[in-house]
């Protein structure tokens, strides 16, 4: 029928390089001296853009995980089956050295390198990325015990995977079991006791809320044992090639991110192995929590380019009151501010990838302590409206299933929920500011690099000087519990400082690395007097075709 005749409909988008398309990445890559990695990350790119890895990435959400808890003659077995198209993304995504390649290969920009590779795959399929970021932040816990080093760092450092439960294995992926139910965040109220058993071994018993990525290899857990809170790496499967005591109870049935499996686990006399000192278990794990804070940001830049890439594609394909879309003022804006959102979220993701190479000097060290919490917050926070926006850019085809904005819209807030949602990383930012001077001594001296360019810009960093000098002078010991008025005030205004650093870090890196048109758009749109509420709300006298044309 004449009817069915389909027009002014986009075509598939679909066998692109992802990695040449997104200038913002290509272009940092280059600045922070992974240049040499360039090859790898196009063959990525053009594997990421491909139909075939676009379905894989379309059927692991489809076909959800399932939990078979007995095997048919009523043996407990605890296994989480995953669809044929999610083992396939996740083998490409360790074989491509997503999880661990920075550690594997150190050296200038490795983690620049290994930040772009996650990026690219997390930005066509997310799930698979939770567990290979745990198994790279898993790297430096395990550095707390040469002999469990020795055992388990060659398995994560390989670029095999093998998503079997079994012993022998050459790989291994790692998740995490922290989080319990009447604690959440504050891991200190957790109740799950380890007892030695005095031949090196602890049994651990208790419940745990949320443990990511139940099919992984190992786990960090934090329990209690008679010194205090402890870490401790829990095997699924044990030297002999048995089981370890891994109840789940069930899979959490999350808003998103429903590729990847997340549950409830129960402990009962489940084999652990102390990891670091006994009652230093925060300590153990605060690298890998600051590690996996950066893949959330990775994460969130990563679905800020889907979102833009797929609204530019949308635009320029389809015509509405005689002409295209992207041609239509108002949509020139609105895809102009989402891709100016895109770039400095990439642009931030990477410095700090930089920041964390083997080669970063104390600075960068410093630095990047209080960089990593302001840019999580931020950046994370961010996600989730932008990809509704960029959602109703396709407008009811955004809606539906079958394009993958809908997908990306519920997968952003996990970002911002994980490793700590907004008011503990806030507060995480106040503690350092009050603890560190070094961190903000470091990121003041990041955004002073950019002064001297545009008014504006400086006068949000005086104003952003005289803020934190007045925070820090009116400390009041620990965060959290604020003993007087100023300690309090404080806390309660904690949100919109984290957010002025965030933007002046942004800022200050657009200025020195962007070109001019994203760079006056950043500053006027975000730090100006006429900046809006919502994306598309752009001042006037920008570029924006320039900025249309870098989605």
């Amino acid at each position: 029928m004449v009817t069915h005749t389909v027009v002014n409909q986009p075509p598939p988008r679909v066998d692109v390089d992802e990695f040449s398309a997104h200038a913002a990445l290509r272009e940092g890559v280059e600045r922070y001296d992974a240049g040499w990695a360039t090859g790898a990350l196009g063959e990525v790119g053009r594997l990421v853009g491909s139909a075939a890895f676009q379905r894989d990435a379309e059927l692991a959400t489809l076909h959800e995980p399932q939990l078979r808890a007995f095997d048919r003659w009523g043996n407990r077995i605890d296994e989480v089956e995953y669809d044929d198209g999610y083992h396939r993304v996740i083998a490409a995504a360790v074989a491509a050295g997503a999880h661990t390649s920075a550690w594997a290969e150190p050296r200038p920009g490795a983690n620049v390198a290994r930040a772009a590779a996650f990026m690219l795959f997390a930005q066509v399929e997310s799930g698979h990325a939770c567990p290979v970021s745990m198994t790279h932040a898993a790297v430096p816990a395990l550095a707390a015990s040469d002999a469990l080093a020795s055992e388990w760092m060659p398995r994560l450092l390989s670029r095999e995977y093998d998503g079997t439960l079994r012993a022998g294995k050459s790989s291994a992926l790692f998740g995490m079991a922290m989080t319990e139910k009447q604690g959440g965040s504050d891991v200190r109220a957790n109740t799950t006791r380890a007892l030695s058993d005095g031949d090196g071994r602890w049994l651990i018993t208790g419940h745990k809320w949320f443990c990511s990525a139940p099919m992984s290899d190992a786990f960090l857990v934090l329990a209690q044992t008679a010194v205090g809170l402890s870490c401790f790496l829990v095997p699924r499967v044990l030297e002999d090639g048995s089981r370890n005591v891994f109840l789940i109870q069930r899979l959490k049935d999350k808003l998103g991110n429903r590729s990847n499996a997340s549950s409830e686990v129960e402990f009962d006399g489940t084999v652990g192995y102390l990891l670091g000192e006994e009652g230093r278990g925060v300590r153990t794990i605060l690298e890998m929590v600051n590690r996996t804070r950066l893949d959330c940001v990775y994460g969130s830049a990563a679905g800020m380019r889907q979102a833009v890439a797929e609204a530019a594609w949308h635009v320029r394909h389809r015509s509405a009151f005689g002409a295209r879309l992207v041609d239509q003022p108002a949509m020139t804006a609105v895809l102009a501010d989402l891709a100016l959102e895109s770039e400095a979220a990439t642009a931030v993701a990477l410095r700090l990838a930089r920041a964390h190479d083997v080669d970063a000097p104390d600075a960068d060290v410093a630095f990047r302590r209080l960089a990593t919490a302001v840019t999580k917050y931020w950046v994370c926070k961010r996600g989730p409206g932008h990809a509704y926006e960029a959602l109703e850019c396709l407008g009811g085809n955004g809606y539906t299933e079958a394009f993958p904005l809908a997908r990306r819209y519920r997968e952003q807030p996990v970002m911002a929920i994980w490793e700590g949602s907004g008011n503990v990383i806030a507060l995480d930012v106040l503690r350092a500011l009050r603890r560190e001077p070094a961190a903000w001594d470091a990121f003041d001296a990041e955004l002073a690099l950019a002064r001297g360019v545009y008014r504006t810009f400086d006068a949000h960093h005086d104003r952003l000087r005289a803020r934190v000098a007045s925070c820090v002078a009116g400390d009041a010991g620990d965060v959290g519990e604020a003993s007087t008025s100023a300690g309090a005030a404080a806390e309660a205004s904690v949100r919109p400082l984290v957010a002025s650093l965030a933007l002046a870090l942004q800022a200050s890196l657009l200025i020195r690395d962007a070109s001019d048109a994203v760079a006056d758009a950043f500053v006027a749109a975000r730090l100006g007097p006429e900046r809006g509420s919502l994306f598309g709300e752009l001042p006037s006298g920008l570029d924006l075709r320039a900025l249309v044309a870098r989605a």
